[in-house]
C-alpha cells in the first residue's frame, strides 16, 4: 500500500546522508520533496500542511544543528511524526466490565464490513473469546448469506433471523434494530462475551444511513463502535470519516484492502483529522490476514526501517514450540543438518503467511522491491516437493543422492533435474553452514568472529593472533604459462571430466569414490548399505 510513499521519503533521505551540517536550503528542500510525496498519496492537505510545519520547526531547532549526524536526526523526527499522524499508541479493544462486550460495525457499503466481521471473530476465538456475529444489514443482497459464510469459516456462531434480500429489486424486510437488540440477548442467553453486529452500508453518506446506525448503537449500548473505511477511498476518507463521527460518534477506525495498490493517504489522514484511532488493519481475503494496528510500527515499515517486532510476534503465534526445541537441541548437539529439518522449517515459516510480505517486514526491503514482487510463493511448494519425492534414506543422507536419483526425484516431483541439482547445492551450503555455527566457529567470512575472518584482514583463522597452521591440502595448480604445457593440461582436464561423465559422478559421487563413513548417517541407518 505505501510502497510508493516509501520510495519517495527513502529517496529523498538519501541526500541528507554524509552531511556534517544542513543548511536552511536544504531542510527546506528536504520539506518540500516530503509535502509531495504525502499529497501524491492522497493524505489530506490540512494534514500535509501541520506535518511540514512540524517538521521544519524542529529541524531547524538545536535538535538537529547540535546532532552528530543531522540527516539521521532529520529521519528520526520524520519518525516521530508520523507516529503521531496515526495516532501515536497502539489502542486495544476494551472489554465491557460485565460480558458481553458489543462490538459495532459501521461504514459505507463495498468498505469490506462483513468481511471484516468474520476476521475479527476468528482473532476474538483465538485470544480465547467466545464471539457471536449478528447480522443487522438486511437491505445489501446476500449480506446476510455473506457473514454466515465468515462465521462458518471462522467457526463462530451466526444470529441471522432474517435472511435479508437477494437482489436490489427486493424490498429490505425486518428491523435492524430489533434483531440487534434480540441478537444481545442471544448472547447473553448462550454466555457469548463478546457480540460484533454488522449494519448496512450505503454508497455515499445520507440521512437514513447515519439514523439506522444510531440507532443501533442506542438500542444496545454498544461499547465499541469501530468505523470501516477502505484504505484506497482517497481523499474522499476525511469527508467520510467526518460524517461518520458525527453520526454515530465511533471509538476506533479498522482500515481495510491494505493490501491494494492504492496510494493509502486514508491512513495518515483519518487518525489526525477525527482524533479517533486506528485500531486494526485488514490486508487480504483470509482470516490471518489482519493485525493490530501499531502506528510506530506503521511508521517504520513506510520508512523502510522494517517491522522485526510483527515478524516475531506472527513468529511466536504459528511456530510449533516443540519442533523449535527439537531443533534448538539438534543444534546444540552439532547433529547433522538434514532435508527432513529443512523441510519441517519450511513447512513451519509457510504457517507464519506469504513469504512476499515476511520479508516486505525486513529493514530495507524497499531496495529489493523488484525482487520481491517477482517473488513467487508457489516455489516453496516445488522445494517441498522435490524432498517429498526423496526416500526417508535420501532425506538423511543427501550425500548418495547420484545422477539416476537425481532422475527419479525430478520425475517424481514434476521438476526438471536442474532444480533438483540447484537445491541439492544449496542445502550442501546451508548445512555447512549450520554445522560451521553449532561447533562455535562463527559465520564463514564474518569479520571479528572466531575463525570466521575475512580471508587477508589481520588476525584471520581461529586463532587470532596465533600463526596460522599449514595446511595440510594440497594447493591447486595453476595454468602453466608456456603454451604447449597449458594445451596439454587442458587436454588433460577434459579427459578427467569425460571419466567422471562415464562413471555418474558428475551427479554424485563415483562407485571408486564412495566410502559409507563419508555420509554421516544417522544412527539405525546402517542397514541401508547392506
Amino acid at each position: 500500500m505505501f510502497n510508493s510513499l516509501s520510495d519517495r521519503l527513502t529517496a529523498t533521505f538519501k541526500n541528507l546522508r554524509g552531511k556534517g551540517k544542513l543548511t536552511e536550503a536544504d531542510i527546506d528542500g528536504t520539506a518540500r520533496e516530503i509535502r509531495r510525496a504525502l499529497l501524491d498519496a492522497d493524505v489530506a492537505v490540512p494534514v500535509v500542511r501541520e506535518f511540514i510545519a512540524r517538521i521544519k520547526a524542529r529541524a531547524l531547532g538545536a535538535e538537529v544543528s547540535e546532532a552528530l549526524n543531522p540527516g539521521q536526526q532529520v529521519v528520526k523526527i520524520v519518525n516521530e511524526e508520523l507516529v503521531g499522524i496515526l495516532g501515536g499508541q497502539t489502542r486495544q479493544l476494551q472489554f465491557a466490565k460485565q460480558p458481553p462486550t458489543i462490538i459495532m460495525l459501521a461504514g459505507l457499503q463495498g468498505a469490506g464490513k462483513t468481511t471484516l466481521a468474520g476476521k475479527l471473530a476468528f482473532n476474538l476465538k483465538n485470544q480465547g473469546h467466545t464471539p457471536i456475529l449478528v447480522a443487522c444489514d438486511l437491505q445489501r443482497p446476500n449480506a446476510v448469506k455473506q457473514l454466515q459464510v465468515g462465521g462458518e469459516r471462522a467457526s463462530v456462531p451466526v444470529y441471522a433471523p432474517h435472511p435479508g434480500v437477494s437482489s436490489e429489486a427486493e424490498a429490505p424486510t425486518g428491523d435492524p434494530v430489533a434483531v440487534a437488540r434480540d441478537g444481545v440477548a442471544q448472547a447473553r442467553e448462550k454466555l457469548h462475551d463478546v457480540v460484533i453486529i454488522d449494519t448496512a452500508g450505503r454508497l455515499g453518506v445520507d440521512e437514513e444511513l447515519m439514523r439506522q446506525a444510531a440507532n443501533i448503537k442506542a438500542a444496545v449500548g454498544a461499547h465499541e463502535t469501530l468505523f470501516v473505511i477502505d484504505a484506497m477511498i482517497g481523499q474522499d476518507a476525511v469527508n467520510t470519516a467526518q460524517a461518520f463521527n458525527e453520526g454515530v460518534d465511533f471509538t476506533g477506525v479498522v482500515l481495510t484492502k491494505l493490501d491494494g495498490d492504492a496510494r493509502g493517504g486514508a491512513a495518515l489522514s483519518v487518525a489526525r483529522v477525527t482524533g479517533k484511532p486506528v485500531m486494526y488493519a485488514s490486508t487480504g481475503e483470509g482470516l490471518k490476514d489482519f493485525e493490530v494496528f501499531h502506528p510506530d510500527r506503521m511508521a517504520r515499515r513506510i520508512l523502510d526501517m522494517g517491522d522485526i517486532l510483527s515478524l516475531i510476534e506472527q513468529a511466536e503465534a504459528s511456530w510449533d514450540k516443540a519442533e523449535a526445541a527439537k531443533m534448538a537441541k539438534k543444534f546444540a548437539d552439532q547433529e547433522d543438518f538434514t532435508l527432513e529439518d529443512f523441510r519441517a522449517q519450511m513447512q513451519q515459516i509457510k504457517k507464519m503467511g506469504s513469504m512476499k510480505k515476511l520479508l516486505g517486514m525486513m529493514p530495507g526491503a524497499a531496495g529489493m522491491r523488484q525482487q520481491l514482487e517477482q517473488f513467487d510463493d508457489s516455489q516453496l511448494d516445488r522445494v517441498e516437493a522435490i524432498i517429498n519425492s526423496m526416500t526417508p534414506h535420501e532425506r538423511n543422507a543427501p550425500k548418495i543422492i547420484n545422477g539416476s536419483r537425481r532422475a527419479r526425484i525430478a520425475a517424481g516431483s514434476g521438476v526438471h533435474v536442474s532444480e533438483v541439482n540447484q537445491l541439492l547445492e544449496r542445502f550442501g551450503q546451508a548445512a555447512k553452514m549450520m554445522k560451521k555455527m553449532a561447533s562455535g566457529s562463527g559465520m564463514p567470512g564474518m569479520p571479528g568472529m572466531p575463525g570466521g575472518a575475512m580471508p587477508g584482514m589481520p588476525g584471520a583463522g581461529a586463532g587470532g593472533g596465533k600463526k596460522k597452521q599449514k595446511s595440510k591440502a594440497k594447493k591447486k595448480k595453476g595454468v602453466s604459462g608456456n603454451p604447449a604445457k597449458a594445451a596439454q593440461q587442458a587436454r588433460e582436464a577434459e579427459q578427467r571430466r569425460v571419466s567422471r561423465q562415464m562413471d555418474g559422478s558428475s551427479f554424485g559421487a563415483g562407485a571408486e569414490d564412495f566410502n559409507a563413513e563419508d555420509l554421516s548417517l544417522p544412527k539405525g541407518f546402517e542397514k541401508y548399505l547392506k
